[in-house]
């Protein structure tokens, strides 16, 4: 992406889509109520594989998926996409970089209730310049590998929870990102419908070959991904 900064030599694995290093995160500093989120967490996360998180709740996950999605800053350490260091990049690099490098997928769904499943996923597309038609196709596509295709042109309302889910991942891989970032993406759902999701979502991680750090308290969904790292004390742990 040419508008990516290039000062800062990439440091990285050549295919090494993420590269978290030695990243630091603490909340106010210097008072009675610091805490101390994240102590020098390191990760590379390559194309292709689903890396599970976990943590129990206000181990810092969040934090930690924000900023490897470029919305929040480290304290210290370095954020490599493909070997660019974005951690302290201008507003605009960063923002270009999640428009087309990172795709997101929260909990809660965040469909635009007025628009219809395929224009949900064609947004995005339309936001980067892909022409209608083009992003018509692709979104097509894309919700038919989630099994969504037959309802395109229901709106969110009309949709089932688990569908509602569905979408927003298509919508997330819309604009072929390189890096996938899930917060707890089947948190909401009951077992079986978290269970179609989550299957779902590993099609599309394989089938599209990004690299996806997923955070979620399901142990039995994190065992089933390609590896599985715990935060602990504001660190990264393998888990067998």
């Amino acid at each position: 992406m040419s508008d990516m900064p290039t000062s800062e030599r990439a440091r990285s694995a050549p295919d090494a889509v993420l590269r978290l290093a030695d990243i630091a995160r603490t909340y106010n500093p210097g008072t009675p109520a610091e805490v101390r989120v994240l102590a020098g967490v390191s990760l590379d996360l390559h194309a292709g594989e689903a890396v599970g998180l976990v943590a129990p709740s206000g181990a810092g996950k969040s934090t930690l998926l924000h900023i490897a999605g470029l919305l929040d800053t480290p304290d210290a350490g370095r954020v490599e996409i493909e070997g660019c260091d974005l951690s302290q990049a201008s507003d605009r690099a960063r923002t270009l970089a999640r428009r087309d490098r990172i795709g997101f997928v929260y909990q809660f769904h965040h469909l635009l209730p007025e628009f219809s499943a395929l224009e949900n996923v064609m947004l995005p597309q339309l936001a980067a310049g892909a022409s209608r038609e083009a992003a018509r196709q692709r979104a097509t596509a894309l919700l038919a590998l989630v099994e969504v295709d037959h309802r395109a042109w229901h709106r969110p309302a009309e949709l089932s929870g688990g569908e509602r889910q569905r979408v927003a991942i298509a919508r997330a891989l819309a604009n072929r990102p390189r890096i996938l970032l899930a917060d707890e993406p089947t948190g909401n759902l009951d077992p079986t419908t978290a269970e179609h999701v989550f299957t779902m979502l590993m099609t599309l991680v394989h089938a599209e070959g990004v690299a996806a750090l997923i955070a979620t308290h399901n142990h039995a969904l994190a065992a089933r991904m390609d590896r599985r790292l715990e935060l602990r004390r504001g660190r990264l742990l393998p888990q067998g």
